[in-house]
């Protein structure tokens, strides 16, 4: 790109993180020129609104209502999306802007999760970028880090806290001893949850994200429908406290492996799950809304990344790094390298693997109850290494609460299956897997 005039930009979604954008660019216009090494500047913007307050001045910039005409126009050089959404309207405009030669730049991470792949070919064919710093993580640089930081380094599992909502509801029922229902409605009211809450808290935000970092990490084709999720809905404040007197804090974690290659390959092992984090790892201490991503890679060891994962300032921040790099003409292979190198793995068997786990039973308050249980751990060739038996103070019953030796995984989804159906149960079993 010519260095000598601005660089051209068009804004499609102006909600919480387009607003955030185009206040970033004002705020801080003359320090981004500098390290940009030229100026930038929003030529045309588009959303579905035009009456919307947006609490910033939208009169310097020409609306748009079409927005797939701004894939041709000869004055803008960049499309920012920031309307979000996996299919639709968000991939039309990427697909028609990479066919038309122009960069983009988006913080969606559902359309990167489900269509990266075929985006990263079509951006490759026509030789322009297509950024994505903010889809994963807010405003941490994670994506930047893994595939341009730790680039000579084999990763051999990346792993951390993906959703800020989920992080939020969770160390508070630590903080405060509340139940799950009482800090979802917190989070809506502070903001942190939508209206409709399940993307976030059933996990789903947080296995788009891990997807699109498996990619990076191993060298993989993005494969969310492998994603094993368990979101956090279920988590009681009994399971809370019963994990800290062991030793534990409760996180939603999302975790991917993939060990070997070609034809020694073991598979790719993604999951998305409530996990009990011992105190000593860095993954205790992420309170709040905050996400941490951890990469673990074979000669720079582990490196820690923690910040705030989403909200205006943040995301826009991740957005407006992504501009200045392609200012600066500074872009690579979306995923690290080509599209058409990133290899194909099936799904990895996660019963093979070995682990040890958090098994909570809400049972009727009846002799006999923990002998069935036990029986059938026993059967299952499941070791214990500690049992807790309580009054619920958060509902009906009595909770057991079992923690095993290491095994294999399979071996407690045989426990649940064998349980299955019993009366003694109230309501289902709850498994967390222990991070070790």
């Amino acid at each position: 790109m010519n260095e000598s005039r601005a660089l051209r930009l068009a804004i499609v979604g102006l909600g919480t993180v387009g607003a955030g954008v185009i206040r970033l660019l004002t705020e801080n216009r003359d320090l981004i020129s500098r390290r940009a090494g030229r100026p930038i500047e929003v030529v045309a913007i588009s959303a579905r609104d035009r009456s919307k307050d947006r609490g910033i001045d939208l009169s310097p910039y020409e609306w748009v209502d079409d927005m797939g005409s701004l894939a041709t126009r000869a004055d803008v050089d960049v499309i920012v999306e920031l309307i979000g959404g996996a299919d639709g309207p968000a991939l039309t405009l990427a697909r028609q802007a990479l066919a038309n030669g122009k960069p983009f730049v988006t913080a969606n991470k559902a359309m990167i999760a489900h269509h990266g792949l075929g985006l990263a070919g079509e951006a490759e064919k026509a030789d322009v970028p297509l950024k994505y710093e903010a889809a994963v993580a807010g405003g941490i640089p994670v994506i930047k880090g893994l595939r341009e930081g730790a680039a000579a380094n084999r990763i051999m599992r990346v792993y951390g806290i993906l959703n800020g909502t989920c992080n939020f509801i969770l160390s508070t029922m630590e903080k405060d001893g509340s139940p799950f229902a009482q800090v979802l409605k917190e989070a809506q009211d502070k903001g942190y949850a939508e209206a409709d809450p399940s993307f976030d808290i059933d996990g789903i935000d947080a296995a788009h994200k891990l997807s699109i970092l498996a990619s990076l990490a191993f060298g993989t084709e993005i494969d969310f429908a492998s994603v094993d999720i368990t979101g956090i809905r279920h988590v009681l404040a009994a399971d809370i406290r019963e994990a800290a007197a062991l030793g534990y804090k409760v996180r939603l974690v999302g975790l991917a492996e993939c060990e070997g290659e070609g034809e020694e390959s073991l598979g790719l092992f993604q999951r998305v799950h409530p996990m009990l984090v011992p105190l000593d790892h860095p993954l205790a201490h992420v309170g709040g809304a905050l996400n941490a991503v951890v990469a673990e890679g074979n000669f720079v060891g582990r490196l820690f990344f923690q910040g705030a994962g989403a909200g205006e300032g943040p995301t826009a921040s991740a957005v407006v790094a992504d501009i200045i790099d392609v200012a600066r003409d500074e872009y690579g292979p979306a995923f690290a390298m080509p599209a058409e190198w990133l290899e194909r793995q099936v799904k990895a068997d996660a019963g093979q693997r070995q682990g040890r786990a958090y098994l909570r039973f809400r049972v009727q308050d009846k002799p006999g109850v923990l002998a069935e249980i036990t029986a059938a751990m026993r059967d299952a060739s499941v070791s214990i290494e500690s049992v807790i038996q309580r009054a619920v103070t958060d509902g009906d019953g009595v909770l057991v609460a079992i923690v095993t030796h290491n095994g294999a995984l399979s071996a407690i989804d045989e426990v649940i299956a064998r349980l299955s159906g019993s009366d003694s149960l109230l309501d289902a079993p709850m498994v967390m897997h222990i991070l070790d």
